[in-house]
């Protein structure tokens, strides 16, 4: 009888498109008992990039606390495979450099996830973290275990202090990420082929459990996820009910430095001479006990940062571009830490629409700007969904209906800003200078491209 009803729901999953056919699924037929067969029929053309196989993917990089001894690694395998490692070893000219790799084994962490009445998503999720690397290297590495391997893969570590350093900012993501945003990571991968790592600001898909949506985010960015390593700050929609995504930890293997009960979300990584400070703004806005918790740390890693240069990322502006919109809680609570310690800039999503500026701790919040506050605010959106933008003069630059992509280069005592548009068109650009005993100077470096306000 059992074999009649594996043949039977075989049949059906044969028609749908949905069949896996190794003999290790087989063995596991169980896992599927939940699906349904009465789903959307659209779900066969995305199987690959929904339901994981023996080999891995969603191959992602991550940045340690130190990037320049340490990278970490996450991928994704169906529940036949139930462990993982890596094999990492110094890049080689030619392939004999296989034959020095050291084994690194991974944690490896199972999910069971249905979205609504979407099919059920079977996973093994496997971390791990290479230690023990040399500053400034080029690295070659692969996940798997046994017979099944993914590709040798190949990163940089971070160098020295003195090194320049450019990243990639990305805003929200979120809506129509396979079709509408994978064109703009891999715009960005274009432009700055030589990527240190990019940086995510919240809301990278819509619905925080559909695992679909994160293979789509997967997907977008597909091999540049395994080389370029990524920092991410969660959004709202990364959240239900103040629930973070189930798929959040298990996925990638961010710093764990932060408070506790907020690891991988609220960190910091130091990579040269730079600190990027990743806070929870879902938190911050709804719950007091880590909002506070994330001031004092807050606090803390400002009054102990041995780095000429820091960028703090978060969801949520701390002054909006959406007209009628104000977080004004986030700003009177985190703003003054900000102006205590001189932070350089603030990287942020939510209002999808773009705006920048260096603004003054006003009791309204809005209407003066201030060239010598030294923080310069921005606001972004890479993906498709766009909002209204205001005329609030805290503004140097804006634009609506415009999805962008910001490269960041940092070297001594300059911060190099460019904001391009989805078409690789320079939209906006800016320099802040480190001056002796005082704030940052402002370089405007503002395009010939009339602004898209309309």
């Amino acid at each position: 009888m059992k074999n009649f009803q594996f043949s039977l729901r075989t049949i059906i999953w044969v028609s749908a498109g949905l069949l896996f056919t190794s003999a290790c699924q087989k063995e596991h037929a169980h896992d599927h008992e939940h699906y349904h067969t009465d789903y959307n029929p659209d779900f066969r053309h995305v199987r690959n990039i929904l339901f994981p196989t023996p080999t891995p993917d969603r191959i992602i990089l991550n940045l340690t606390e130190d990037a320049s001894t340490s990278m970490a690694v996450n991928w994704r395998t169906d529940t036949t495979v139930t462990a993982g490692v890596v094999e990492v070893a110094v890049a080689g000219h030619g392939s004999d450099f296989d034959d020095s790799a050291r084994t690194i084994v991974a944690a490896t962490e199972r999910l069971d996830h249905q979205h609504d009445d979407e099919p059920m998503v079977y996973a093994h999720y496997h971390s791990a973290v290479m230690d023990n690397l040399q500053p400034n290297t080029r690295y070659a590495y692969r996940v798997g275990q046994g017979e099944v391997w993914s590709e040798w893969i190949q990163f940089t570590t971070a160098g020295t202090v003195e090194d320049e350093v450019s990243f990639i900012y990305f805003g929200d993501a979120q809506n129509d990420v396979k079709s509408m945003w994978s064109r703009v990571i891999r715009e960005a991968y274009t432009t700055l082929p030589k990527v240190d790592f990019m940086l995510h600001a919240g809301d990278l898909i819509n619905r925080h459990d559909r695992d679909l949506e994160w293979g789509e985010w997967f997907y977008a960015g597909s091999f540049i996820h395994s080389m370029v390593p990524s920092v991410m700050t969660p959004g709202n929609h990364e959240y239900k009910d103040v629930v973070l995504s189930p798929q959040w930890r298990p996925q990638f293997n961010l710093p764990t430095n932060g408070p506790a009960g907020l690891e991988e979300v609220c960190y910091f990584a130091d990579y040269q001479d730079l600190r990027v400070i990743s806070l929870d703004a879902e938190q911050i806005d709804e719950s007091e006990q880590y909002r506070e918790a994330q001031k004092v740390w807050l606090d803390s890693v400002l009054s102990n940062n041995p780095k000429k240069w820091t960028a703090i990322t978060f969801h949520y502006p701390v002054f909006s571009t959406k007209p009628n919109r104000d977080n004004k809680e986030l700003r009177e609570h985190f703003k003054p830490i900000f102006d205590k310690y001189k932070v350089d800039i603030v990287l942020q999503g939510h209002d999808h629409a773009y705006g920048r500026g260096m603004v003054n701790n006003v009791p309204t919040g809005f209407s003066l700007n201030d060239k010598v506050s030294g923080t310069m605010y921005v606001v972004s959106v890479s993906g498709p969904k766009m909002y209204d933008v205001s005329e609030d003069s805290w503004m140097d630059r804006r634009a609506k209906n415009t999805q962008l992509f910001q490269i960041i280069s940092i070297k001594g005592d300059t911060l190099k800003f460019e904001a391009y548009t989805a078409a690789g068109q320079l939209y906006d650009a800016f320099d802040l200078v480190k001056q002796p005993e005082a704030s940052n100077n402002l370089i405007n470096r503002i395009p010939e491209f009339k602004e898209r306000i309309k």
